[in-house]
């Protein structure tokens, strides 16, 4: 039975570097449209009456409350039941970009919400439009409040990614499992996705450590 594995080899890392591609592709994509995404809902959520709330805060706590994993499961099911699947990158970016803008949202909104009432007035009474308060006021104040949420979320969905796996998208977790499979080397592969991720987080986090020290200023 022995025979059957083969032992790791450096030919193995163009397969696993096109795991940590496909993992860090479908991640930026994920944030940058849930980023967007959850910008737009924050805002109108923080802006709209209570009717408009509960409507958006029903979706998104459905969204937050599913586990990922089910959500990529039945969205890749249906739309492949409705006679047009689609490939596994663009159904895991669409279910992962929606189920970023899900946390995005609340952190977004939280921000706006944030600047007091009193700097909206003041800067109304100076002469600035609605939208040069938004623009000039509550935007640049609220996402500086809120940029170490806005981190965290960024790096859960990076870790979040390897659930694709789950519909067959080629991503990190998924090119070690099959190596793990032919190789019956668990746990040098998991050591070496695991060094992976933090590779893959660590300048986020870096970058976010030194944005952070730089608005302190």
């Amino acid at each position: 039975m022995n025979s059957l594995f083969t032992p790791l080899s450096w030919d193995d890392t163009g397969f696993i570097l096109t795991g940590v591609m496909n993992t860090v592709t479908i991640s930026v994509v994920a944030i940058v449209f849930g980023t967007l995404l959850g910008l737009v809902v924050g805002f109108m959520r923080a802006e709209s009456n209570k009717v408009v709330n509960v409507l958006f805060g029903g979706v998104l706590d459905i969204l937050r409350s599913v586990p990922l994993i089910i959500q990529l499961v039945l969205f890749s099911t249906f739309v492949g039941a409705m006679g047009s699947p689609l490939d596994p990158f663009v159904a895991g970016s669409i279910v992962l970009s929606l189920y970023t803008m899900a946390f995005m949202s609340e952190v977004f909104r939280s921000g706006f919400e944030s600047v007091h009432q009193s700097m909206r007035t003041s800067a109304r009474s100076l002469g600035m439009t609605y939208w040069q308060t938004i623009f000039y006021i509550r935007l640049p104040i609220g996402m500086r409040a809120v940029f170490p949420s806005w981190l965290g979320v960024a790096l859960s969905v990076i870790k979040d990614s390897a659930l694709v796996s789950v519909i067959g998208y080629m991503e990190l977790l998924r090119t070690s499992d099959q190596l793990i499979s032919r190789t019956q080397q668990p746990l040098e592969i998991l050591i070496g996705v695991g060094i992976f991720y933090f590779i893959i987080s660590y300048p986020l986090s870096s970058y976010g450590r030194y944005v952070e020290r730089k608005m302190a200023i």
